[in-house]
Parts: structure tokens; sequence; C-alpha cells
């Protein structure tokens, strides 16, 4: 069994290879039960500690990522996230690598969103307010500049010191990028193509009334039933998409809570992103609608992206 490294899951991985790979992988066969996430004392309510166990299978492997969520972790010195994706065969059922989940979370995290993005934003997006300033963030804004011809991208986040070492990391992949700091959201998000919020927020990032038709929303940086980075508003007058219907309506407050308010029914999330790999659902209808992607993340988006890190390094 090969041991892969977050050093080598840096070195192979791209979003150009990382995206399409994903989208065959969710456009095939492939078999995913809910997963299973555990709230552990320690952190707060809102913020708490949780362990997690993804199981799912494709027609070459079979996997199991397993992670901590420790979400005050960074007062500490330590990463919010620590995660292992386990493989084996599908044919012989023998284990074929220990791959790092926690490099390995950031970049299909991000690519998921890229991928979701390349469906739903509009075609011309060329603009994007990234809200978010941790480990994920320059993740985020590269793989949404790698599906759409994004030209200006803003960074909101509460460290000065945070949103500029954002900023310099997108810049030193992406220097053709003009990337800026956005002290003030509301000067911004009426003006952009795409808004992707990738935050422990508990609460709405942004007033939905200063969304522009045609926007497409990305939001990836809550997976608890109580919390939520956008309102109900936003929701209700979104075409609405999720990364896995299972998992959203069991875990993203931006569904649940609007669902408990009489908002929205059940009906109101088109699809999820299987459906749109395949064509079975649109990604947008036309180009004045608001779209929004719900992402609490998949197995199969880290079973599939561990086994391109493994295929790779094979060859």
């Amino acid at each position: 069994m090969k041991i892969i490294s977050g050093e080598e899951v840096q070195q192979v991985l791209s979003f150009e290879r990382l995206i399409p790979a994903l989208k065959d992988a969710f456009s095939a066969d492939f078999g995913m039960p809910q997963r299973q996430i555990y709230p552990l004392p320690g952190g707060s309510e809102a913020k708490h500690d949780t362990f997690a166990v993804l199981p799912a299978w494709t027609q070459d492997v079979l996997g199991v990522k397993s992670f901590t969520h420790y979400p005050q972790n960074p007062e500490k010195g330590r990463l919010t996230v620590a995660a292992q994706v386990l493989l084996f065969s599908r044919e012989t059922g023998s284990p074929l690598a220990l791959v790092d989940g926690t490099s390995l979370t950031y970049w299909r995290t991000a690519a998921i969103s890229g991928l979701a993005s390349s469906m739903m934003a509009r075609e011309d997006a060329s603009s994007l307010l990234l809200f978010g300033t941790g480990e994920l963030a320059p993740y985020m804004a590269l793989a949404h500049a790698t599906v759409r011809p994004l030209k200006n991208i803003y960074i909101q986040g509460r460290s000065e010191q945070k949103v500029q070492k954002t900023i310099d990391k997108i810049k030193a992949a992406r220097p053709d990028l003009t990337v800026l700091a956005c002290d003030k959201y509301e000067e911004v998000i009426g003006h952009v193509d795409i808004v992707s919020c990738a935050t422990g927020s508990p609460t709405p990032l942004f007033d939905s009334a200063l969304i522009a038709a045609g926007t497409h929303i990305d939001l990836v940086g809550n997976h608890h039933q109580t919390c939520r980075e956008c309102d109900s508003e936003t929701v209700k007058m979104s075409y609405v998409i999720a990364d896995s219907c299972l998992n959203v309506f069991h875990e993203a407050g931006e569904v649940l809570i609007p669902l408990s308010e009489g908002h929205i029914e059940k009906t109101h999330v088109k699809g999820e992103l299987a459906q749109l790999c395949t064509g079975d659902v649109n990604g947008r209808l036309n180009n004045n609608q608001i779209t929004l992607f719900k992402s609490v993340g998949t197995a199969l988006a880290d079973v599939a992206s561990a086994h391109h890190v493994y295929q790779l390094l094979q060859k």
C-alpha cells in the first residue's frame, strides 16, 4: 500500500486536470451512503468539534475519508481540518493507498465548486467576490478562475493580514489576475458575477437585496444545521443545486432554516451535482437567473480525487 503525503498531493494536482476528473466521476456509476458526522465535546455550540466518516466507491476503487474539524484550532496555531483517505481496489478489495486528506480537502472542495461554476455561472463571468481568508480561500479563487474568464477578484475578510496573505497566494499562482482587498462588500457585491463563501460564519454574510441578476452564489463554509452563510431570501430567489441532496438536507442550515420557516419547499432544490454532470438538470435557465450551489462535501469527491492523485503518481 502506498502512503501519499500532503507534499505529493500538492505537487501533482492542478485544477485543469482535477475538475474534469471529478466531472467524469460524478457522471459515472458510483455508490455513496450518507456520511456520518459526529459532534464532539469541545468548542462552542455554533462551532463545535467534529469527527466524520465518509464512504464511497466508483467502478475502480472503494474508499473512505475520515476527518476532524476543530474550528478553534487556528487560535492554537493548528489547522482546522485533519483528514486521511484510504483507497481499496474495487476489483480485489486490496488496499491501494493512504492519501493525506488535509491537503486533498482543499483541492477537492474548491474543484467541486469550480465544477459547479462551470455549469452554473454565466460563461462570461469575469469577477468574483470571495468571503473568507482561511487555508481554503486561495484554492476557491483559483478553481473558479480555471473554469471562467475571471479578471478581477475581491477578497473580504476580518483580518487585513489574512486578506493580504490570501491575495499573495492567488497572485503567486495567477499573476494575470487583479486581486484586491474588499473592505466594504456592499460596494462590490452588486457588480460581481460570482460570490463565493468559504467561512466559519454562523450567520449570513451579506444582504440578499444587493445581489444582482445573473449572479452565481457558491456556499461551502457551513455544514451545521443551525448555521448559514446566506439568508432565507437569498435561497428563495435563487435556482439551487446541492452537491448531495442527502447530505445538504441533513446538514446545511442554508436550506434547512428556510425550509423550517416555510419560505421554500424541498422541491426548491432543483437537483444535485451528479445530475448537473450527466445533463439531467440544467445549471441555469437564462443569464438573468441567480444561481446558488450549496456544498457540504461528499465522499465521492474525496475518493475520486484521491484516486486521481494515486493514478498520477503511478504514472
